[in-house]
């Protein structure tokens, strides 16, 4: 199963957005809530380099923001990682 997670603020409709992505495609993912939390946000922004929500990780890779979702998405990468992280933890 792919550890994902999605640092988010709950106003963003950008992160709105990269969610339904991931629950459409079945995706379970842990959601950080940074709007209030200083140190959350500061946490997201040292792992990704960026300020801005959302900040998606699958298995510990730094996928960006929603754009970079959907762009991988689109090309069918998005369902390449997904896939490799279920067969890497069915293995283990």
């Amino acid at each position: 199963m792919n550890d994902v997670v999605v640092y988010a603020k709950h106003y963003c409709p950008y992160c709105a957005r990269a969610k339904s992505l991931l629950r459409d495609k079945g995706v379970a993912f842990k959601e950080i809530e940074v709007a209030f939390d200083h140190d959350l946000q500061s946490e997201m922004i040292a792992r990704s380099g960026r300020r801005t929500v959302p900040q998606i990780f699958i298995d510990g890779r730094h996928i960006g923001g929603y754009d970079d979702l959907a762009a991988l998405n689109k090309s069918g990468g998005l369902d390449e990682i997904l896939i490799a992280g279920r067969i890497t933890s069915k293995a283990a």
